[in-house]
């Protein structure tokens, strides 16, 4: 099931939030604490208003809630709730113990939750807290916030580990923990808490868990593929691959993963069964020592944006290359460049450099440290400068390319190169593709430049990586960002 968490502060706005999203859920939270004092005494209006079960939580501060007041009065509030509405869940803490309370719970025919957060990390004794959350009867909650790849391994096993526990709810909190959300299946938790508010815990919208991951249909035979970064939860990648899944009727699901490091990373892949994933910054070049085969353009660009699971080997593939290509095809057609300055010397311009390369284009690398320039110069017959010089090359050159993540996510405001001016008869393309127009491509648009954008080459690469997961072609569908 989605759960859907009310967290508004009145009782309307928590029955509309409801009926916004009934069409995805199968069960809904009031989050009492949530609301304000006043709108208590209509909480068990709530009940006559919706049509699904629901859980009636109110969280104390300590565990990430909003509560304020006394231990006994809220207990005392939850009682008369209890009394008045009708609730199939109450979730209450595993340090409550209130004999009296709890038989009353009981004598109601309403199911405890019994929950266990914990906002640091993910504890070694996460089986033993589970089955002993358990052992009264209740269902065992535990909120957990994984920081690496090995945290998300001990939360992926607690399926297998404690497959005898059947009602239980596991959820991983923050970045790190989305993939568990979307997974919620894969973990072994009988539902995924949802939210339009995100509450700085990782929560996804209804709407994004049903429709673009479909995660409440996933079952044993599901596919799991995703894309590895860091950052990479702004990735638009599966917002091409679950739909193009969907469309060819393929059981599969695509999720992002934030890895922090990528050795464990192949451990969780062989834990939960991964098929493939694309591989974003900084990742391309990590990946390389755990591959078993590789195509020649790995082999050639040192760089690998895409892996699948081929003969029980993980075969690495580089789709950047054609995708990088595609757009200045027409470019090329008419002998418009001759020259180009790219800009970083990461994994994701060695398949630019590359592709340019096998075009008789003559490069130049401009990168902040000269040393990787120099480095990657030499491996590709290449001029190399530091980016403190880019002055320097204002005007020279058909082509520039932009390959580093200056200018996303907390670097949105950032232009990577402010000392290149254009003149206006340059073609420029940014591999970034969130934001669309990136401060470095504004600047080349107010020239009067002819513009590359990143998206047109996530989704032709992206294409091609989709056909190596499954051996179709992408489907005649719109992609929608």
């Amino acid at each position: 099931m989605l759960c859907l968490t009310l967290a508004k502060k009145t009782i309307e706005e928590d029955i509309a939030d409801f009926w916004k999203n009934r069409a995805y859920i199968g069960i809904a939270e009031i989050r009492l604490d949530a609301l304000d004092f006043k709108e208590l005494e209509k909480v068990s209006s709530l009940t006559n208003q919706v049509d699904l079960p629901l859980i009636l939580t109110c969280r104390r501060k300590a565990d990430g809630g909003f509560w304020m007041g006394t231990e006994k009065k809220r207990i005392q509030i939850l009682k008369q709730i209890l009394e008045l509405g009708d609730f199939s869940y109450i979730d209450i803490e595993s340090d409550v113990k209130r004999p009296e309370f709890e038989a009353f719970i009981k004598s109601k025919s309403i199911q405890i939750i019994r929950s266990f957060h914990d906002f640091e990390g993910v504890p070694l004794d996460l089986y033993s807290k589970i089955s002993k959350l358990a052992s009264k009867g209740d269902i065992p909650k535990i909120a957990v916030t994984p920081k690496t790849v090995s945290d998300l391994i001990l939360i992926f096993k607690v399926e297998s580990e404690l497959a005898s526990i059947k009602e239980k709810i596991i959820i991983g909190m923050g970045p790190m923990g989305v993939c568990t959300r979307i997974l919620y299946k894969k973990v072994g938790s009988m539902l995924c808490y949802c939210s339009d508010d995100d509450m700085n815990l990782g929560l996804l919208s209804p709407r994004i868990l049903s429709e673009l991951y479909r995660a409440d249909r996933v079952n044993a035979k599901t596919h799991i593929y995703g894309v590895i970064g860091n950052p990479v939860l702004q990735s638009v990648s599966p917002q091409i691959h679950n739909p193009g899944f969907h469309a060819i009727r393929f059981n599969a699901i695509y999720v992002p993963f934030l890895v922090d490091n990528v050795r464990a990373f192949f451990h969780l892949a062989e834990v939960i069964q991964i098929f493939g994933f694309s591989v974003t910054i900084p990742h391309k070049i990590d990946v390389l020592p755990y591959l078993g085969k590789s195509t020649r353009e790995v082999r050639l660009i040192g760089s690998c944006n895409t892996v699948v699971r081929k003969m029980n080997l993980w075969k690495g593939i580089n789709t950047d290359y054609y995708g990088f290509i595609n757009p200045l095809l027409p470019y090329f057609d008419s002998e418009q460049i001759h020259e180009a300055v790219v800009i970083g010397a990461g994994g994701a311009s060695r398949a630019v450099i590359w592709a340019l390369k096998n075009r008789g284009v003559k490069i130049t690398i401009l990168n902040r440290t000269v040393e990787k320039a120099k480095a990657l110069a030499l491996e590709t017959m290449s001029n190399y400068d530091s980016l403190e010089n880019a002055d320097k090359y204002s005007g020279r050159s058909d082509l520039i390319v932009q390959t580093t993540p200056l200018g996303m996510g907390e670097k949105v405001d950032f232009d990577p190169a402010p000392k290149l001016k254009f003149l206006g008869t340059e073609i420029v393309y940014d591999l970034i593709y969130k934001p669309h127009l990136t401060k470095f491509l504004e600047r080349a648009n107010d020239s009067g430049c002819i513009l590359c954008y990143g998206i047109d080459m996530l989704v032709e690469q992206g294409k091609l990586q989709f056909e190596e997961f499954t051996g179709y072609h992408y489907p005649s569908i719109n992609i929608v960002f």
